[in-house]
């Protein structure tokens, strides 16, 4: 059955974001500024150890996550996303303060750098899931659209400063004071966390005994998403969008301006345009208070995505090619800020931590098995030809996504019922 659902209200469409939304979005990008001053730090500090300690720091902090994210969003919906945050954001204080003083005494040996990463990935693994699902806890389902697209164009600003902090705060104070930062920025967020009290409904913890476990917890989640047809539709479009568009810019890019010979600035361009293409997509989101049917714009998206990526493949200048990437950015920005509301808000109130570490889940998932192979099949044809079958596969998926009335018809449908167990 297509999730077509009731129309939110034109008043709460149009209504103010929440306070409490705005607080907590602020919070979650200072947070997000100090954690990409953080990685940056780790990242630094590794690679002065040679590039196969670089490799492993990264995959130090992706590996756990990776591992443990469905966990992560069973532990969010047992015990509440808030309080789940309040628990990583004082662990994440720990943990910096514990590498600042240990990088005081002992410098950055490897074994330190590596067990910095391992813990932040396991913290991230029961983070993420919660923090993906507070829009949808604190603001209407009509203020969805708007509220996302905001959280979007702040973390597009925030991965750029938090680089650009990041190198400057380490040449003066190296990663011990990129550390003591990054406690300050968790420190912030775990304050807003608290003030949110009274203002989020949050289940209360369930019972140790007589429940079910947390693994017939992931699976119920992923039964429900599998279940629902909107959902499943929805995390379909997510792994191709992960898998063959989001190495476009990042990977192929700068191998295409290699084999061009147009040199690191070019390079730099293209990335900058994508973001910039990003942004001001979300920013429209943000001014129209989404669409009215958010699967059709997120194809419609996904298609202008694949006609970038056409034009990237073809160019014979820096021109065409930066030109190729905004159309990109501003493609895939549509895709985002319009799939992800339909997904919270197709999403029962019971599941929403799960379904968020399952989306990033298959975004992580598709992004590893196509990064690879992606660069492999470059080395051994040409970064024009494999940008050419990226653009390929992200039409053919828009298309098939256009044609299909689960996602064409869909609206998100806020506290929708799904089969939960009683007590769930």
């Amino acid at each position: 059955m297509v999730s077509t659902g009731t129309a939110p209200a034109v008043e709460e469409v149009r209504s103010p974001l929440p306070r409490a939304f705005l607080v907590w979005l602020a919070g979650a990008l200072v947070s997000m500024l100090g954690t990409g001053m953080m990685y940056f730090a780790l990242g630094w500090a590794a690679s002065a150890h040679g590039g196969t300690v670089a490799g492993l720091a990264l995959t130090a902090v992706n590996l756990p996550r990776a591992v443990l994210l469905l966990v992560g969003g069973a532990v969010g919906d047992r015990f509440g996303a808030r309080r789940v945050m309040i628990a990583g954001d004082a662990a994440m204080i720990a943990v910096t303060m514990l590498l600042a003083a240990a990088v005081a005494g002992l410098g950055t040996p490897v074994w330190l750098l590596l067990s910095a990463g391992l813990l932040i990935g396991v913290v991230d693994a029961f983070y993420l899931p919660a923090s993906g699902s507070m829009p949808r806890r604190l603001v209407g389902t009509g203020q969805l659209p708007r509220a996302l697209a905001l959280r979007q164009t702040g973390q597009q600003l925030m991965m750029f400063t938090g680089g650009a902090l990041g190198g400057v705060l380490v040449a003066a104070a190296g990663l011990g004071g990129a550390a003591l930062a990054n406690a300050v920025t968790f420190a912030a967020m775990l304050s807003v966390l608290l003030w949110l009290r009274g203002r989020i409904t949050e289940p209360p913890p369930r019972p140790r005994d007589g429940g079910p476990g947390l693994l017939s917890d992931i699976g119920d989640g992923l039964r429900i998403a599998w279940g629902e047809p909107v959902l499943r539709a929805a995390l379909m479009l997510t792994a191709a969008a992960a898998g063959f568009l989001l190495p476009v810019v990042t990977l192929l890019g700068p191998l295409l301006a290699r084999a061009q010979e147009w040199g690191p600035q070019t390079a730099g361009l293209i990335v900058g345009a994508q973001s910039l293409g990003i942004v001001a997509a979300a920013l429209t989101v943000v001014r129209r208070s989404g669409a009215a049917r958010p699967g059709l714009a997120a194809a419609a998206g996904l298609l202008a995505a694949g006609a970038g990526t056409g034009l990237l493949a073809v160019s014979w200048s820096p021109v065409p090619a930066v030109a190729g990437s905004l159309l990109i950015g501003a493609g895939s920005g549509t895709f985002g800020a319009n799939i992800a509301p339909l997904v919270l808000g197709t999403t029962p109130d019971t599941h929403l931590s799960r379904v968020q570490s399952l989306v990033t889940v298959v975004q992580s998932g598709a992004l590893l098995a196509t990064n690879a192979a992606l660069g492999l099949l470059a080395e051994r044809t040409s970064p024009a030809a494999v940008l050419t079958l990226c653009a390929a596969v992200v039409t053919a998926t828009a298309v098939a996504a256009l044609l299909t009335g689960t996602l064409r018809g869909a609206r998100p449908v806020h506290g929708r019922a799904g089969p939960t167990r009683p007590g769930q």
